[in-house]
């Protein structure tokens, strides 16, 4: 029994680290899918006397896009949310998360404003509502501010079209 027991607990150790190896790290499960978009209330990051809040990502399908300067994952990502957002197929809203004002708006005129607004999260409050692990991560909300579907990590031109768009048309065409 005494060299059963730590063979049976390194058995079952095996087990679960096998089963972790065969997890996918980007598919992190969001409590918020499903569920209305959380209540904020944000300056915009070019004019902080125009705000943005969940209301604004109502009234039709939207993307929220959680972006920030230090983060090298969003410049990989960048030129296909400009992409995108050439194509007029769903508004792009920022939220600049644990940035400084200044760095971010020369991010945008360096490389470009894919976003229809953005608003700006210095101290990451907002962001841990939205269960933001870090950046990027990507929303897409309904017409009705109920968050649909999330994506983490930066966005790829396959995750567009294989989890983005099919979702947008549904929506586009009177389904969820």
């Amino acid at each position: 029994m005494r060299y059963l027991l730590p063979a049976v607990l390194f058995s079952v150790l095996v087990v679960f680290f096998w089963v972790g190896l065969t997890l996918d790290p980007s598919e992190v499960p969001s409590p918020l899918v499903g569920k209305p978009a959380p209540t904020f209330e944000l300056p915009e990051l070019s004019d902080a006397s125009q705000m943005v809040s969940n209301e604004t990502l109502k009234g039709k399908p939207a993307l929220l896009n959680v972006w920030a300067t230090w983060c090298a994952g969003c410049r990989v990502e960048h030129d296909l949310l400009l992409q995108i957002a050439s194509t007029d197929t769903i508004p792009i809203y920022g939220l600049n998360y644990r940035d400084e004002r200044e760095p971010a708006l020369a991010w945008l005129a360096q490389l470009g404003n894919p976003y229809t607004a953005v608003a700006y999260d210095p101290d990451g409050t907002a962001s841990i509502d939205w269960g933001v692990y870090g950046a990027p991560e990507t929303f897409l909300i309904d017409p009705d501010g109920i968050i649909v579907y999330k994506h983490i990590a930066p966005l790829t031109v396959a995750a567009w079209k294989n989890e983005f768009m099919p979702r947008i048309q549904a929506m586009q065409g009177g389904t969820r």
